[in-house]
């Protein structure tokens, strides 16, 4: 016997509010949840887009005070490549498992038309790699190992005239798949007040363009003040240095010159602070965050309608995955069938084709061969017949030569009887 079980339809649910007359302890949730996190480790990915010679890699090596051991690219390179690298960083006692991918030849074609398709590219492979691992029936997110893209750094030159058509053309293209935080590079090569026009020109340029950038959060009171405020400082001018000069008492990250020395974390002469701030210590969860719920979640609907999963049917009703996934494997089976049958009519064609072809053949080939037994009947009743008059020839012959021989051997005789 089946009993169907229907639910009954959804209603406003009204939650109480309760009070409990003793400790729960439920209040150490928190706790329970950092102590997970820091358990199994974090991990953060990000994407240095740029032209060659804008120092990315001097930059990362400022950001996270170490030294990442990067190689210098040529500028002769003919295609633009992505170049992953991943580290174990280990803070007190949280552990980060950063992964850097810089675009190595970036900018430096002829052609530029596909320079940032290589970009999207690698983009969408980190993506579609962590939807395949979420579709398996057996997963494990917790041991995959995460690649995709929570932040890109994209750097501009500092040349103060505005973004270039290939710096408008890639970002378009990336702004709906990670988070671009705009980035003027090697900001001591511009003076100050051409430093805030270059700004006001490059927001207006991305506006003007529709580009959507990455935006600090508000909607967090704890942090909502400065993120506003660090809102109106992007794009963030920065200047990176693997050299440590001496100023006072404290070794600092600089750029000497020889009107002066640059500090990098010294506010009044570049962003570096902010971005380091707002990236590594302010949001860098909130970027995680909108990579998987924003990001990835725009790229696996579209994947899962490509591959023909909705949520809603033709009546705006609710689908199931299972009902999909069973119309989906009766619609491939049958298209096997079809395909099956398909080859098998053309393998029949092909075989009766061959057949005939073959037979065409045969018949040649024994027509052929009866001509051939004919000229072979013909050839040999001529040779027959010269036979036959060559040896009447010579029995005429030799009849002749014998008469011949014997007329002269009686007249022979006949000489020598008169003597």
């Amino acid at each position: 016997m089946t009993i169907e079980v229907s639910a009954p339809p959804r209603k406003d649910l009204i939650t109480r509010v309760l009070k409990q007359t003793g400790h729960v302890g439920f209040d150490t949730l928190p706790d329970q949840l950092v102590n997970k996190s820091v358990q199994n480790g974090f991990v953060f990915n990000v994407m240095c887009i740029g032209e060659t010679g804008l120092g990315k890699s001097t930059l990362m090596d400022s950001l996270f005070n170490t030294s990442f051991d990067s190689v210098a690219s040529p500028h002769t390179l003919p295609n633009v490549k992505l170049k992953a690298n991943t580290y174990e960083l280990q803070e007190s006692n949280v552990q980060l498992k950063l992964t850097i991918c810089d675009t190595v030849g970036f900018g430096d074609q002829i052609n530029k038309d596909n320079s940032f398709k290589a970009v999207v590219d690698y983009i969408d492979v980190q993506f579609e790699s962590f939807l395949q691992e979420e579709l398996k029936i057996n997963r494990s997110l917790v041991d995959f190992h995460d690649s995709r893209i929570h932040a890109c750094l994209y750097f501009l030159c500092p040349t103060g005239h505005g973004l270039k058509s290939l710096d408008l053309l890639c970002m378009k293209e990336l702004d709906s798949k990670v988070n671009i935080i705009p980035i003027i590079a090697k900001a001591d090569t511009i003076s100050k007040a051409e430093l805030q026009r270059f700004k006001s020109k490059i927001l207006e340029e991305l506006s003007k363009n529709g580009v959507n950038i990455y935006r600090f959060p508000t909607d967090d009171e704890t942090v909502a003040d400065t993120n506003a405020t660090m809102n109106d400082h992007i794009p963030f001018a920065v200047v990176g240095s693997r050299e440590f000069v001496k100023i006072g008492n404290k070794q600092v990250r600089a750029r000497q010159y020889p009107w002066g020395t640059v500090q990098v974390e010294n506010e009044v002469h570049c962003d570096f602070v902010k971005l380091r701030e707002m990236l590594i210590r302010t949001n860098m969860e909130d970027m995680r965050e909108q990579t998987h719920n924003k990001h990835y979640a725009l790229f696996r609907q579209t994947r899962l309608l490509e591959m023909g999963f909705c949520d809603l049917d033709n009546d705006n009703k609710p689908v199931s995955f299972q009902e999909i996934f069973e119309v989906k494997r009766s619609t491939h089976l049958n298209e096997l069938q079809a395909k099956e049958e398909e080859v098998r009519q053309m393998f029949v064609q092909r075989v009766k084709a061959k057949e005939a072809e073959l037979k065409e053949n045969e018949r040649e080939l024994h027509a052929r061969f009866d001509k051939l037994k004919k000229e072979h009947a013909e050839e040999k009743r001529k040779l027959e017949e010269t036979r036959q008059k060559l040896e009447e020839e010579y029995i005429e012959f030799t009849t002749h030569k014998n008469h011949y021989t014997s007329t002269n051997h009686t007249m022979t005789l006949g000489k020598r009887g008169k003597k």
